[in-house]
Parts: C-alpha cells; sequence; structure tokens
C-alpha cells in the first residue's frame, strides 16, 4: 500500500456518498476511520459493530450523538471498560485537560445534571459548567462566584453572559482570579478605578482600559499610559477629543515601525472597539469619516443609514477591512463586490460573493485572473464549464487542485487525475466528493488491502 492510498481512505471515510458496506471496510483502518470522525450526524449500527471489532483508536468516534440507542446500549454493556466508557470519556479527557466543551455534552458524559455538575466535587468539571452553561440561574452563578478554586470564580466571572450581579462587584474585583474580567466589564466608582489602576498589573490596566463605562475623568487618567495596547483603548473612547485620539494612534504606529511586538498586538489584535459610535447621531458619525484609526471607519461601515457619498468614501477606504465591512451592507452595488472581491480574492466569512447582490453571472470569468488566491474565486460557480475545471486542475498550487477536487461539477476522468495528486489534500478531497462512482471507492479499498 502506498502513502498516496492514506489521503484517499481518509477522504472516503468523509464522503457523504459512501455507503455502509464501504464504511464498515475503512473501520479497519486508522486513516478511515479519522475520515470518519468528520463524517456529519449518526453512523449507521453495521459501521458502529466494526468500529467495536477493530477498536484502536475509534473510541474518539463513539460518542452519544452519533449512536443509535440500539448502539448506545450495546456500548454499555461491552465487556472492554474502555469501550463502555469511549463516548463520556472523550468528553471528560477534554474537561480533565480544560479544552471547553458543550455544556448538553457534560451533562451526558458525567450522568448528572448541570445543577449537581456546578457542585462537584472536581473544581475541573465545575470550571467547565462555569465556562459553557451562559444560561444558569442567579443562584448558581453566586455560588460559582464564591468558589473555593480561583479557576472556577474566573471562568465564571469571564463573559458578559450571565454577568456578576451588582452586589458581588466589590467581593470579584477584589478577587484576583476575578478583578480583571470584572473590572472589564461593570461600571467603575473613582474609588475602584484608583485602585485597580494603581495595582501595577499590565493585564488589569488593559482590562480597565477597555471598559466602555469608563467616565471622561478615567479616560483623562490614561492618556499618558506607556503600554500601546492602553494608548489604542483609549483612543478609541467616547471621551477624548479629536486630537487626542490622532495622536495616541500615531505614538502607537510610529512603535510599531520601530518593530515593538506590542504596538502590532495594540493595532491589530486590540478586541476594544468603539461600539458606542454606533448610537452616535448621524451627524456626530461622519465626522470620524477620516479618523486615523480604521475602527472608526469600520464600525461606521457597520451602519445603515449613511448617506451616499460616506458609502462611496467607505468603499474607497484606504483600510481593506474597512472596505470589506462596507461591502456587507445590503444595498451594496454589483459592482462594488466584484471590484473588491477581484482585487483581494475572498478569504473572509460569510464570503462576499454569497451576497444577494454579487453578480455571480461573472464568477467564471475570475478564472483569467493573473493572482491564484483571485482565480480560486471562480470554482464558486457551480456551473463552472470543463474548461475551466480543466485550466485550474493544472494550476501549480494545490489549493487550487483541491478547489477542483471539491467542485460539484468536476468530470469523472478530472476526479480520477485528481485522486493521484501528489498533494495529500488534492487527493483527500478528490476522494470526498461524492460524484466519486462506487466501483472507484471500491478499488480504493481493494488497493489499501481492504
Amino acid at each position: 500500500m502506498t502513502s498516496l492510498t492514506h489521503p484517499q481512505l481518509f477522504g472516503l471515510g468523509r464522503n457523504p456518498a459512501a455507503p455502509d458496506d464501504v464504511l464498515v471496510r475503512l473501520a479497519a483502518h486508522d486513516h478511515g476511520r479519522h475520515g470518519m470522525h468528520l463524517r456529519r450526524g449518526r453512523l449507521p449500527d453495521a459501521v458502529v459493530e466494526a468500529l467495536l471489532t477493530h477498536g484502536g483508536d475509534s473510541a474518539f468516534l463513539l460518542r452519544g450523538d452519533r449512536l443509535s440507542p440500539d448502539m448506545l446500549r450495546r456500548i454499555e454493556a461491552h465487556p472492554d471498560p474502555a469501550i463502555r466508557d469511549a463516548p463520556a470519556g472523550f468528553v471528560r479527557s477534554m474537561v480533565e485537560n480544560e479544552v471547553p466543551i458543550g455544556i448538553d455534552s457534560i451533562e451526558e458524559a458525567y450522568g448528572r445534571p448541570r445543577t449537581a455538575l456546578a457542585a462537584a466535587p472536581d473544581p475541573k468539571v465545575r470550571a467547565a459548567v462555569a465556562q459553557t452553561w451562559w444560561e444558569r440561574p442567579l443562584a448558581v452563578q453566586v455560588t460559582l462566584l464564591a468558589d473555593p478554586d480561583p479557576r472556577v470564580r474566573a471562568a465564571a466571572a469571564l463573559h458578559k453572559k450571565p454577568g456578576v450581579p451588582a452586589h458581588w462587584w466589590d467581593r470579584c474585583l477584589a478577587d484576583p482570579a476575578t478583578r480583571g474580567n470584572v473590572a472589564r466589564h461593570i461600571p467603575l466608582t473613582w474609588e475602584q478605578f484608583a485602585e485597580l489602576t494603581c495595582a501595577g498589573e499590565e493585564g488589569l490596566l488593559r482590562a480597565v482600559a477597555g471598559n466602555p463605562h469608563l467616565t471622561a475623568e478615567m479616560a483623562a487618567r490614561l492618556v499618558d499610559a506607556d503600554d500601546p495596547v492602553v494608548r489604542v483603548a483609549v483612543a478609541r473612547s467616547r471621551h477624548v477629543d479629536a486630537g487626542t485620539r490622532d495622536r495616541l494612534y500615531a505614538l502607537v504606529e510610529a512603535e510599531h515601525a520601530d518593530g515593538s511586538t506590542e504596538a502590532y498586538v495594540a493595532l491589530h489584535w486590540n478586541d476594544v472597539t468603539p461600539g458606542w459610535l454606533r448610537d452616535a447621531p448621524l451627524e456626530e458619525r461622519l465626522t470620524h469619516l477620516d479618523r486615523r484609526d480604521p475602527a472608526f471607519r469600520t464600525e461606521l461601515a457597520s451602519c445603515r443609514d449613511l448617506p451616499r457619498d460616506a458609502w462611496r468614501r467607505l468603499d474607497g477606504d484606504p483600510d481593506l477591512g474597512v472596505r470589506r465591512a462596507a461591502a456587507r451592507r445590503p444595498d451594496v452595488p454589483p459592482a462594488v463586490l466584484e471590484r473588491l472581491v477581484r482585487a483581494h480574492g475572498d478569504h473572509v466569512r460569510p464570503p462576499l460573493v454569497e451576497h444577494p447582490n454579487f453578480p455571480r453571472h461573472r464568477l467564471r470569468s475570475f478564472v483569467d485572473e493573473v493572482d491564484p488566491g483571485v482565480r480560486r474565486v471562480a470554482l464558486e460557480d457551480p456551473g463552472l464549464p470543463e474548461p475551466a475545471l480543466e485550466r485550474l486542475a493544472a494550476a501549480e498550487e494545490s489549493f487550487l487542485r483541491r478547489g477542483v477536487a471539491q467542485h460539484p461539477g468536476v468530470t469523472l476522468a478530472l476526479l480520477e487525475r485528481l485522486l493521484c495528486d501528489p498533494a495529500p489534500d488534492v487527493a483527500d478531497e478528490a476522494a470526498a466528493n461524492p460524484a466519486l462512482p462506487l466501483d472507484r471507492m471500491r478499488r480504493i479499498l481493494a488497493g489499501a488491502g481492504l
């Protein structure tokens, strides 16, 4: 068996058209099983039986949501404890390694209601519940905020929802495990603000700087901060004047130009946005069309009541993120969408080509573009003609060949060629295409000795 067979088996495992007998044979190979892990929906009983027979790394496939009631009972009575515990074991391993997982899965794995799990003996279980049960009642939230383990308390205060009740604010601000999370969201008194900003903790100062409830006096106290993340957060506050905004942003840009990693993070990975701008009067919002910080222009582009001239300016904005945000509006002209995608490709989600106004009849013309990333957009046309698919399948870039292998209109001759592509991900996608004939699926299995 050649190594080329492995991606083919992986692709077959997730091929939605693969019949039960193909999946049963794939269950004997680890690459086939790994492919089945990515299948959607319930696994047929015969396939589950084959997975039980072959064992190996099958356990991660035997989760409750993938099994029929009969197979769940079959596994619960299995003589091998590793198999018996497989569905719950997968979830418990996620909890043990502190990987967030849905509350429904946690309930199923531990066999107890979420209210009981919020008081489980294991603090990792309590923390997992606090992370993922967002609709918990106030009484449960208070219990988690008072938990003896700091990890649980931190998880309980992490998100805006369900939030920290007002009568708990002082206690949470005094707790090192929760104060950073709480300082980011709640209205602060001047005394609380002063204490938090004098604590000498970088993360705490950043949390406070991003708090949308800061007063003008508080924002003024942070203007001279050295931390570029704090500077950008203050520059996005509603309480600073235009000159201060531009000065702070220019300082961070200069630090970025000098090679500062922190300045790069402040400019490009800062989750503080001028969300307050959306509620400002239109006249005030329009004064930010020339703001140096593109976050303001991006926020403007999320509005829907701007005049035509403002949209023209946003459509021609020097920042690509702003132009893409503006292109999401319901009445964007088709020519704007096409120009944007033709210049930069369509690597964002949801794709701009899915916008109702995108001129989809123009998609096949993208096959003539020079930039391979832009040329890929042609594959969004489900009716792309065979000559265009042939051209893309001959491209040097494997991501283009991979796109052809995924295409619903790929010919059987092309699919056969792509099954033998030297790039594993191309062969994998070809084997996963539901257009692959059944006899070809079985030949792949035979070639792998299955």
